[in-house]
Order: C-alpha cells, then sequence, then structure tokens
C-alpha cells in the first residue's frame, strides 16, 4: 500500500493511498480521514461513503466538509474510488458508464467482469485493508451520493449485519427502472432480471425482513429528479414494512455537492448515534 498524499485537516489527518485489489484486479485509490481522537491511538469507528457518477474519491473530500463533522464526532471517513482504472480496464465514452461510473455491482458480463467488481471491494476487500492498517474499531455504517446512494442502500440492505446506520444524498433508489441503472445493468449484469433486482435497493426492501436505519435526502430543485431518482416507491415500501426512515425533502437544492455539503453534518451526526 502506496501513500500518495496527507493533509492535516481539522485536527485529524486526511490521507490518500494507492493500492493493488484483488477483487477488481488492478490499482485503486482510496482516501481517509483519521480524526484527532484515531491520531493519538484511540479506535474510532468508520463510516463508509460512495460517491456518484464521474468523481474519484477526490470530490465528496474536498467539496463536502465532512471531515469537519468527522473530528468532532470521532468518526473516521473512507473514500474508495467509484471504479477500477487504467489502460486496460474498460471504458466507455459514456459518462454514466464503465470508468468513473461502477454501480457498486460485481459485473458478470465481457468485457467489465474482469475488474468491475466493485461490490465486492467495497464489502469485503476494504474493509479489511482498512481494519488491519489503521487505528479503527469494527463498527461500520455506509452513505452516499446519487449512484453512490444506490450503492450505500443497497450494500446496506445485502448486509445489515456488516453496518449500523446507511444513508443517501439524492439516491438511484430504483435502478433497474431508471435510464442511468438500466444503462449500467444491461452491461455489467446483462438481461436476467434477477441479477438486476440483486442490486436494486426498492426490489431488495421488498424481500428484506429487517432493515438498519435508514435516512434519506432529496434536494426538489434537483435535474435528475424524478426520472432518474424516484425514492416514493422506496419510502412507501419502508414505511409498510414498519422500517425507521428519516426521508427529508429540500426545496431549492440541486444534486450538487452544494446540497450534499449543507446537510452533511446532520448525516454524521445520524451515523454516530449508531456508532458509539
Amino acid at each position: 500500500m502506496e501513500l500518495i498524499s496527507e493533509n492535516r485537516c481539522f485536527g485529524g489527518s486526511h490521507r490518500r493511498y494507492r493500492h493493488f485489489s484483488k477483487a477488481n484486479q488492478c490499482e485503486m485509490v482510496f482516501a481517509i480521514y483519521l480524526p484527532p481522537q484515531a491520531l493519538v491511538g484511540e479506535k474510532v469507528p468508520v463510516l463508509y461513503w460512495l460517491s456518484g457518477l464521474t468523481c474519484t474519491d477526490e470530490n465528496f473530500a474536498t467539496k463536502a466538509g465532512a471531515q469537519r463533522y468527522a473530528a468532532k464526532h470521532s468518526v473516521a471517513l473512507v473514500m474508495p474510488d467509484t471504479s477500477p482504472r487504467g489502460e486496460n480496464v474498460a471504458n466507455d465514452e459514456r459518462y454514466n458508464l464503465g470508468q468513473g461510473a461502477g454501480f457498486y455491482v460485481n459485473a458478470t458480463s465481457e468485457p467489465w467482469a474482469s475488474h468491475y467488481q466493485m461490490y465486492d471491494y467495497v464489502v469485503n476487500e476494504l474493509p479489511v485493508l482498512i481494519e488491519q492498517h489503521f487505528p479503527v474499531n469494527n463498527m461500520k455504517s455506509i452513505a452516499g451520493h446519487s449512484m453512490g446512494g444506490h450503492g450505500a442502500l443497497q450494500i446496506a440492505l445485502k448486509n445489515p449485519e456488516h453496518y449500523r446506520s446507511v444513508s443517501a444524498f439524492a439516491p438511484i433508489v430504483n435502478p433497474s427502472q431508471t435510464p442511468w441503472g438500466q444503462t449500467a445493468f444491461h452491461a455489467y449484469l446483462g438481461e436476467n432480471p434477477k441479477e438486476w433486482a440483486n442490486y436494486d435497493s426498492t426490489e431488495l426492501l421488498r424481500q428484506v425482513s429487517h432493515a438498519i436505519p435508514i435516512r434519506i435526502d432529496q434536494g426538489l430543485s434537483d435535474d435528475f429528479y424524478p426520472v432518474e431518482l424516484q425514492p416514493e416507491k422506496f419510502i412507501e415500501i419502508a414505511e409498510q414494512k414498519g422500517f425507521f426512515l428519516a426521508y427529508f425533502m429540500h426545496a431549492g437544492y440541486d444534486h450538487s455537492y452544494y446540497f450534499v455539503s449543507s446537510f452533511i453534518g446532520e448525516h454524521i451526526a445520524f451515523h454516530a448515534q449508531y456508532l458509539k
């Protein structure tokens, strides 16, 4: 594992690393923010953050202002890249497919299957690496934005024993029924509707008998709402099944990191209450 950079931030340390991923069979980059408490030997819980289309690990780190709140609540932040990358990694000219658009699935169709195993990377490989090399405990929560909100929700619904809570900004909650999701699922997973449903948070929610606490925030001036982002059915199912879901609609807010940065403090506080 190679340290790329390190910056002091709100009394803690924001670091970027490069390592070889067995799941994705290529070099991957992730960032970690260690709050001040971790730098003096305290093992802290972790919030995994999954970013959206076209992002790297740096968008959230530089635009959301999350480190301030992570320091306040003694929580580490782990920010993986959104896809495998490299000259030998399959790509597409469309912004919503290929590098920068891994959709947090395990691809089963070529040319994607050789490298695009982002589900295994986020759920299995990366947490093991983090817990081996950094002063963190085994308490984890997960969050994300847009494509990353899709990733966080479907991962949490399939692995409630791994995470204490989940939250999402403007998530793609029903990807098998929306253009972004259909483009990605058709390429990565082929034509089998069962494979699509296995990564669709709305379909997964119908099947589960238990869900960890959920928070979703949606801006009402989001250009992608409601065509790409359709949280209402997800919320309806959660309410019918009696799951805890805090849902907030925000007039005037769009899809950008101006939106994320406005409410990231509330999200980290939400997770902190379950991580302690």
